[in-house]
């Protein structure tokens, strides 16, 4: 059993930026970021392997960049140029296989005011 924990959240003006962190209780092979706004489905934000293999959501790119450190077993997402419909929780997640998540984090709440 993975556990995640996320940090980073907050309230941030629209053009602003946050850097939200996930550390995982072991190693494991993908790791990755969705979203969910109120009442709005739960979308893929960003995701990579430990290999750094990386996708993105097409509302993000350019804009987020997420990266890992292996040695520590955490996963970045730097968010810049945020927007206020970038608003949402942020989940990170986990899994042994690309976009087969087994495991999520609690969720960390992301504001862009205009």
């Amino acid at each position: 059993q993975v556990q995640l924990v996320e940090s980073g959240g907050g309230l941030v003006q629209a053009g602003g930026s946050l850097r939200l962190s996930c550390a995982a209780s072991g190693s494991i092979y993908a790791m990755g970021w969705y979203r969910q706004a109120p009442g709005k489905q739960r979308e893929l934000v960003a995701a990579i392997t430990s290999g750094g293999r990386t996708n993105y959501a097409d509302s993000v790119k350019g804009r987020f960049t997420i990266s890992r450190d292996n040695v520590k077993n955490t996963v970045y997402l730097q968010m810049n140029s945020l927007k206020p419909e970038d608003t949402a929780v942020y989940y990170c997640n986990a899994g042994t296989r690309y976009f087969q998540w087994d495991y999520w984090g609690q969720g960390t709440q992301v504001t862009v005011s205009s």
